[in-house]
């Protein structure tokens, strides 16, 4: 089933609305004839009828009298008839047009009869109209019916007077509806306008292209700061879709390196022009990066996932940070960097203890590839305010300001030769940020060229 547009639902509420404010205006138009003009048009038949038959019970049907009902009749549309026969009354007459029609029925003639007031709404038995009327009895001192008083009018006539009025609230109505029309219309521009924008940008980023944004001119509001926030996802989108790109062609860059050499030595070997023996140590540590550049991109993939795959375990904080030291003590040695170690002993973290010990292995190889022979590495570990804080500095070559706030980036290298020949990566800075942001932990680096780094990290605590 083909779903229907927002503008298309727009637009059937307002017809839906306009025609809501058809029939309820139509039925306040009847409303107001009925009420307004038939039923104050019958109160006012039944004053004068009153009025009437209280004249007649203290003067009778005497001249100032008819001249009472002369008046009457004259100051209104209304037709006045008046008996004081009752006989009449009982017998249909005098309550008969000029052709001998009764206007009031027997039934009707027998509550008359009885002294009661009788409300008369029909159609004229011959004009084919509708017609209202009222019949007062006259009732004498001592109680009997002395007579009566018939008064009536067609609603035609009422009907011409009330048709001014309504022909204004046709007017009225109708200027409503276009009005409704209208505010419909700037509504359904305002409202449907920018999701159809919204709309279509996102229909480009569905296509790849995360370059478009949505221009909206108008006051803030929520549809700005809804575009607002789908341009910032557009522009997000599009710096990942650069990075990817960046990440493809830093990858394809870094494999093609050493597969070239590798590729360039087997010829030489084969062709006589380079020592086997010097060919198979190059390749094998080509062979040996290239091991170590797939290793780092699987470890990046899977810290980057969405699942949690640390194994995190209550231990000795001290303890971890001497294996890692242990580790790589080999290395320190062959330059002659000494590794100072001062390390609060009660210092206890949740962490994955081979996760953990990676970062502190990548940090301590990169101080050790960038530092000179006989330049101490320090490593310093202390609980503070709940957390625990271990700094690990270096007075080696340091960092350009310039390439500081890169460093963490993929394949990022601040000498690029320099880091081939010792055997890196380019990724460990970024492996090592990753493994500290799976840990709610925190990362900072501080460097000045020819003086040095200092990386600080920070975890919480394990309070049970």
């Amino acid at each position: 089933m083909k779903s229907i547009s927002i503008k298309k639902k727009v637009w059937m509420g307002i017809g839906l609305t306009v025609l809501a404010v058809m029939v309820l205006s139509s039925l306040l138009i009847f409303f107001l004839y009925e009420r307004l003009y038939v039923d104050q048009q019958i109160s006012q038949f039944e004053r004068k009828g009153q009025a009437l038959a209280a004249f007649y019970k203290e003067e009778g049907l005497t001249e100032d009298f008819y001249e009472f009902l002369d008046w009457s009749e004259e100051t209104s549309d209304a037709h006045y008839v008046v008996t004081e026969d009752p006989m009449e009354l009982a017998g249909g007459a005098p309550f008969e047009d000029d052709f001998g029609e009764e206007l009031i029925s027997f039934a009707e003639r027998q509550v008359l009869l009885q002294g009661e007031s009788v409300y008369v709404r029909r159609e004229h038995p011959r004009f084919q109209q509708e017609l209202i009327g009222v019949a007062i009895p006259f009732i004498g001192e001592d109680g009997r019916l002395e007579g009566a008083v018939f008064i009536s009018q067609p609603l035609t006539d009422l009907y011409e007077l009330f048709s001014n009025v309504a022909w204004w609230l046709v007017l009225i109505v109708t200027l409503a509806g276009g009005v409704i029309l209208f505010m419909g219309s700037r509504l359904t521009k305002q409202l449907v306008g920018p999701l159809l924008k919204m709309k279509q940008v996102a229909e480009k980023m569905e296509s790849g292209d995360f370059s478009a944004r949505i221009q909206l001119v108008r006051s803030e509001d929520e549809f700005v700061l809804l575009a607002n926030s789908i341009n910032q996802l557009a522009y997000s989108l599009d710096q990942v879709e650069s990075n990817r790109r960046v990440f493809l062609a830093n990858v394809a860059h870094e494999l093609r390196t050493p597969l070239s050499y590798m590729i360039g030595y087997i010829e030489g070997m084969e062709e006589g022009v380079i020592d086997k023996k010097k060919g198979l140590t190059v390749l094998t540590q080509e062979a040996n990066r290239l091991n170590r550049l797939v290793n780092d991109l699987l470890d990046l993939a899977q810290l980057e996932g969405d699942g949690d795959t640390l194994d995190k375990q209550p231990l000795v904080f001290a303890e971890l940070i001497r294996e890692a030291v242990d580790t790589v003590r080999i290395r320190a040695d062959e330059k002659l960097i000494p590794i100072q170690l001062d390390l609060d002993e009660a210092s206890i973290v949740v962490a994955d203890r081979d996760r953990m010990k990676q970062v502190f292995i990548n940090l301590l190889t990169n101080s050790i590839a960038y530092s000179n022979s006989g330049h101490p590495i320090t490593i310093t570990l202390s609980v503070e305010d709940g957390k625990a804080k271990v700094i690990v500095k270096d007075t080696g070559f340091g960092i350009p300001e310039k390439d500081v706030a890169n460093v963490t980036d993929r394949f990022f290298r601040v000498k690029r030769g320099r880091s081939r020949t010792d055997g890196g990566t380019g990724l460990g800075l970024s492996i090592v940020q990753e493994i500290i942001a799976k840990h709610n932990g925190s990362f900072e680096l501080h460097s000045i060229e020819n003086e040095g780094t200092e990386i600080v990290l920070t975890l919480e605590e394990y309070d049970g």
